[in-house]
């Protein structure tokens, strides 16, 4: 017999490959930009207070619409949120109740039908596998 590789073990090594390449190209940026950052500090700081103060303005700017941006998604995540609640509250709510009472009922038909079908034709059973024990031990005996 020969033992055949399943495709999907094949395919592993080129994805982890392709997730370390994805990986290290992620890492790379991450370094550029932060010696980007740290090469803009530096010559803002060796710059004259004139181009300093235009940069500071134009980052203010930016940060203002930064938290513009961040308060809008904030107000979108509590509508989100009061959405989710309204669903839970009237219509899982609802239906987990109903399971409830379902399983609630089931559980009620079982020992029901335990109580008065199923132990009766058990004891029917073991009465009759003793009438016939004793029927074979009097026709032995014969």
């Amino acid at each position: 017999m020969t033992q055949q590789i399943p495709p999907s073990s094949l395919q592993r090594p080129e994805a982890s490959a392709r997730e370390r390449k994805r990986l290290t190209g992620l890492i790379i940026g991450v370094v550029i930009l932060l010696i980007l950052i740290v090469g803009g500090i530096v010559l803002l700081a060796i710059a004259p207070a004139e181009t300093t103060a235009r940069v500071r303005d134009i980052f203010i700017i930016v940060l203002a619409l930064e938290s513009l941006l961040l308060g809008v998604a904030l107000v979108i995540l509590i509508v989100q949120l009061a959405v989710l609640i309204n669903l839970l509250q009237n219509e899982v709510k609802p239906i987990l109740e109903a399971t409830q009472e379902t399983v609630n009922n089931l559980r009620g038909t079982t020992i029901f039908l335990s109580n008065n079908l199923v132990e009766p034709v058990i004891k029917l059973n073991e009465y009759l596998a003793g009438l016939k024990k004793i029927l074979d031990l009097l026709r032995l005996g014969r």
